[in-house]
């Protein structure tokens, strides 16, 4: 599967509160959570992402708490992918659980500007910068957590699994 989008650049420690802050919390709707993606990092993002865009980011995106709710707003909001430096290791989990792409490559994270396009290829792990026409490498995914997420997450992968 190849994802195509415009990028929207953040940089190092961006933690779950900034992701989706913690004043919405009391809804567990996705689309309401989508309305206050990123906000607190930059107000306008949730005017202005498409659907198919990628969030690039720096070292340790989502760190912070372990609520779901941060992948969840990312993906609601229409992102399709997250490249990333590296992942705090629960929102790692949280991205493959609801079925949200990652990819980590540190010299991905430092090169791609905001407002460049990407391609990136969960299969083989390429992301390929049709701005400047570079090409980085990610480490892939295994066949079975690429399996997770083409279900749309871990409940959807075990359901279609006890059919």
């Amino acid at each position: 599967m190849t994802l195509t989008g415009k990028v929207y650049k953040f940089g190092h420690d961006v933690d779950t509160d900034a992701i989706i802050p913690a004043r919405y919390l009391n809804s567990a709707d996705p689309a309401e959570l989508a309305r206050h993606c990123m906000e607190d990092a930059d107000p306008s993002f949730p005017e202005k992402v498409q659907a198919g865009d990628i969030i690039v980011a720096g070292k340790n995106f989502g760190c912070g708490s372990s609520r779901e709710h941060a992948p969840i707003a990312i993906k609601a909001a229409g992102v399709s992918c997250v490249v990333a430096h590296s992942f705090a290791r629960i929102f790692y989990r949280n991205a493959i659980n609801i079925g949200l792409p990652i990819l980590e490559c540190a010299q991905a994270a430092e090169e791609i500007m905001e407002g460049d396009r990407l391609e990136a290829e969960l299969e083989s792990g390429r992301i390929r910068n049709v701005s400047s026409g570079k090409e980085y490498r990610a480490t892939a995914f295994p066949p079975f957590m690429r399996d997770i997420m083409d279900k749309g997450g871990l409940i959807p992968y075990v359901q279609s699994k006890l059919e």
